[in-house]
């Protein structure tokens, strides 16, 4: 009986034993996992501060965003260039050249000045770029996911243009890539600087649409024709502004400019029409311009609805370098 009972405690022993070691293995796992997965938690968590004009605080962007979400097609450009791949955009007028992004596996957000809010709202996106067509709209696009300003400041065209390179460079890892190009950009831009200085030619830059002109100097949307590449301006007092200054085809033949470049914003949103109709009359055929042979017809897409982007910044400085 009592050999019995021995035996019983002994079998109870061995449960008990076994149970904790079960437990301590269990326990060592446990820790095993958690010290694999801080790493990752800590890698996924890092984010990226970004100050701009219109948030009082840095906002806070999480590195390598999965949902990306763009209102600001000079940025769709630079990604594009950079192979980032994005969520969503306003599909209405994207330029022909970024055109694979007009499909149905990208979100259709609405237009660049109407977006869609309740479709954004839904797609939960990780971060959205703006500029200047959506500023008044921040508010509500900061309720929805960190939003970022990226518009081009005209007075200061080429830093703000590297700046946001550099700042795309940054949240998406590509910092090496977007700096050798940022080199090559420079390296062109002082070549036709030279010659441009060196030419002395005086230059009219000129936005056309549904039969009107409107001029654009120094500091301006289109500034950096002359703040940039060097090119005179035919006039150096030309109103400061978004929408340029209007101006009839009498002013043209006054101002008589060595090189007109032209962008055509009806080609540019689609419209189908051709400015150069309009713009080659009876008056402008007068200016040296016309008489040999310069006047530059700029692609509206890369100069007024992608502006601003890696892409979009070496074909508009191989375009004004034809006007030399």
């Amino acid at each position: 009986m009592k050999k019995i009972s021995m035996m019983l405690v002994m079998a109870a022993l061995l449960i008990v034993l076994a149970a904790c070691g079960a437990k301590d293995s269990d326990k060592t796992k446990d820790e095993s996992s958690n010290s694999s997965s801080t790493p990752e938690s800590s890698e996924s968590a890092e984010t990226i501060s970004v100050k701009h004009e219109l948030s009082d605080k840095p906002v806070e962007v999480a590195k390598n965003p999965e949902k990306v979400v763009v209102f600001d097609f000079g940025t769709l450009d630079t990604l594009d260039d950079l192979g980032v791949e994005i969520a969503g955009l306003p599909r209405n007028t994207v330029p022909g050249y970024l055109s694979k992004y007009d499909d149905d596996k990208y979100v259709n957000l609405g237009s660049l000045k109407e977006p869609d809010f309740e479709a954004l709202h839904a797609m939960k996106p990780d971060v959205i770029f703006i500029s200047g067509r959506q500023s008044d709209l921040y508010e509500e696009f900061a309720k929805i996911a960190p939003t970022i300003y990226v518009g081009l400041d005209t007075a200061h065209y080429i830093d703000s243009f590297k700046h946001n390179a550099e700042l795309m460079g940054e949240i998406f890892g590509k910092e090496d890539k977007v700096k050798a190009e940022l080199e090559d950009i420079d390296a062109k831009i002082a070549e036709i600087k030279e010659k441009a200085v060196e030419s002395k030619s005086k230059a009219l830059v000129v936005l056309a649409t549904e039969g009107k002109v409107s001029a654009y100097g120094p500091n301006s949307r289109f500034g950096l024709v002359h703040d940039v590449l060097g090119f005179t301006p035919a006039d150096e007092k030309i109103e400061v502004s978004t929408h340029g200054q209007n101006i009839s085809f009498e002013y043209i033949l006054e101002k008589n400019p060595d090189v007109l470049f032209v962008i055509d914003r009806d080609a540019a949103i689609g419209n189908g029409a051709s400015a150069q109709g309009a713009i080659e009359n009876d008056l402008v055929k007068k200016t040296e311009a016309f008489k040999n042979n310069k006047i530059v017809y700029l692609n509206g897409e890369y100069w007024y609805l992608s502006g601003g982007g890696l892409l979009s910044m070496k074909e508009m400085i191989k375009e004004v370098e034809a006007g030399l």
